[in-house]
Order: C-alpha cells, then structure tokens, then sequence
C-alpha cells in the first residue's frame, strides 16, 4: 500500500460519526495517523491530493446531482484561513464559495439563529466553505450568555432546555441538508493550548504578521477551559453519520490541510460520479457540429 493510501486509510480514525462515546480530551493534536510522515512528504501528499480534488470537483459540478458544505471550526489561531487557502487553490473558483459569518447584524438578530445559515448552503453542483457557521451559536453564546439578551428570543434563556432546542435545531438542518443532496463536513481544528500561545506570539513578534493580532483573541484565550466543554457537548450531541465531525490535529499546519482535503476527496469519491453523457438526440447533434467545424478551410488570420 502507498503512502497516499495508507493515509486515507488513517483519516477514519479523526471522523465522529456517533457523539455519545465522544471525549474531545482524548484527541492528540500533534496525532499523525501513525504514519510518521514528515512535513517534505506531506507536502508532496497535499500537491497529490489537490489533483484528484480538483477532478472531483468538476464531476460535482458537472452533475449538478450534490453540493459539499465544509463547517470549519476552532478555537482562534487554530488555522481556519490557512485551511481555506489550501482548499481553494486545489479547485476552480467558479464552484465554490467561502462565507465567513461574523457576529449577527440587527436584521440577523429578527430572524432566528439559522435564518443566514440555510439562506449560504450551497445549490447544487456547488462547493460551500463556512468560517465558523451555526455553531457559534452552541460555542461563543455558550460561553457568553448574555449575547442571548439580543437575539429577541421568547422563554427561559441559557438552560439545559435551551440548549438542547439549538442542538436539536441544528441537528434537523443538518439532516434537512443531507437528504437535498448535500454532503454535510464538519472539522474542528484542535490545536494545544501551548500550540496557540506560540500561534499567537508570533503574529506579535513578527511584524508582517501583527495585523492578524486582535486583543479579542488575548480576551477569549481566557475562557480556553468554557470553549472546550462547549466544543465538547456540540460536538458529542450533533455528530451523526449524514453530517459527521472530523476531529483534526491542528498543531502541524501542513498535516492539518492535508487531513481537510483528504477527508473531502474521500467524501467526493464515495458518489461515484462520472462525467454526463448527452441524450442521443444531443450526441447526434454534436457529432454534427464536430463534421463542420473539421469541414472549415483554415484561413489566415486578420
């Protein structure tokens, strides 16, 4: 077996497809699947697997059959960008789009928390890449529950009861989603708290990089502890085999990128598309074109 395969072959270990035995403590971010790749080998890996992305996507795209929504979550510092940068280099842009959901505007805040979510999925034939996405609304109003006051939300706000309605309510979209013809991805890049400590030291000391720094990102550093129980119950209560978590070793950028687009090519390949044959009638009327196009008698050009 190659090495390409064997790491596919590794990459079922990250998937959640069943959260009630699921313990976010017990994933390794420096995890490698075992296969004691290094970063040169990994990077020739990630050039092979953006091929073959890059033929899969033109079989989604050209069957206009399923769409793929990519939900990329994690604690800051964790990668996202990066990961989407990657991504995207390995397909044609004209398939796919990115949206990043940032904190909810007033007409946001009038509609309930799944309103824009549904409004972004992606029509089919297409590729939607979500940074963060409706989980935020189970992870940073989790651990700021006061956000709740403006979301103009009838009833008992912030109890276990609550709670359970949001993940119940993602969990109907989700499935909603999968049986349109959706293929539902969600990753949780886990990065160490060390891992992000040093992420986020060098944005500081390097100066090409000190935009990237917000003070936010110091603030909620705080609460590491509330978001990993917060990812810990999302995670555990929403995971199921139409829309799975794939619990991704973050603290080595390459191998993190290389397990996201693993994981998507694993997921396109298992439709077993093959490129649109024409009807007859089309195919005859084709061959036709092809006859006068071959008939024409070149010419100089003008």
């Amino acid at each position: 077996m190659n090495t390409l395969s064997r790491f596919l072959n590794a990459l079922d270990s990250y998937k959640v497809t069943d959260g009630s035995q699921f313990r976010l403590s017990e994933h390794d971010p420096n995890d490698d699947g075992h296969l004691g790749l290094d970063k040169e080998t990994g990077k020739k890996l990630l050039r092979q697997v953006k091929c073959l992305l890059q033929d899969l996507q033109e079989l989604l795209y050209a069957n206009q059959t399923h769409s793929l929504l990519i939900i990329l979550q994690g604690m800051d510092a964790a990668g996202k960008d990066g990961t989407i940068k990657h991504v995207m280099s390995g397909v044609n842009p004209q398939g796919v789009a990115v949206t990043s959901f940032k904190q909810p505007g007033p007409t946001d805040l009038l509609h309930g928390f799944l309103w824009r979510i549904h409004a972004a999925a992606p029509q089919a034939g297409r590729i939607v890449i979500f940074n963060r996405s409706q989980y935020e609304d189970v992870l940073v109003s989790r651990v700021h529950p006061d956000l709740l006051k403006n979301g103009h939300l009838p009833g008992a706000l912030n109890t276990p009861e609550f709670w359970q309605g949001r993940y119940s309510d993602i969990r109907h979209l989700e499935h909603y989603l999968s049986r349109q013809g959706t293929i539902v991805l969600k990753f949780f890049l886990n990065i160490s708290r060390e891992e992000q400590r040093e992420r986020l030291l060098a944005r500081l000391d390097i100066p090409e990089k000190r935009w990237k720094f917000s003070p936010s990102d110091l603030h909620e550093r705080e609460y590491w502890d509330d978001y990993a129980t917060a990812y810990q119950d999302a995670i555990s209560q929403t995971a199921r085999p139409h829309a799975p978590w794939i619990i991704v070793p973050a603290n080595h950028k390459w191998y993190a990128r290389l397990v996201v687009i693993g994981t998507i090519i694993r997921a396109l390949h298992n439709l077993r598309q093959v490129t649109p044959q024409p009807n007859p009638d089309v195919m005859h009327q084709l061959d036709d074109y092809r006859t006068r196009l071959l008939q024409e008698k070149p010419r100089a050009d003008t």
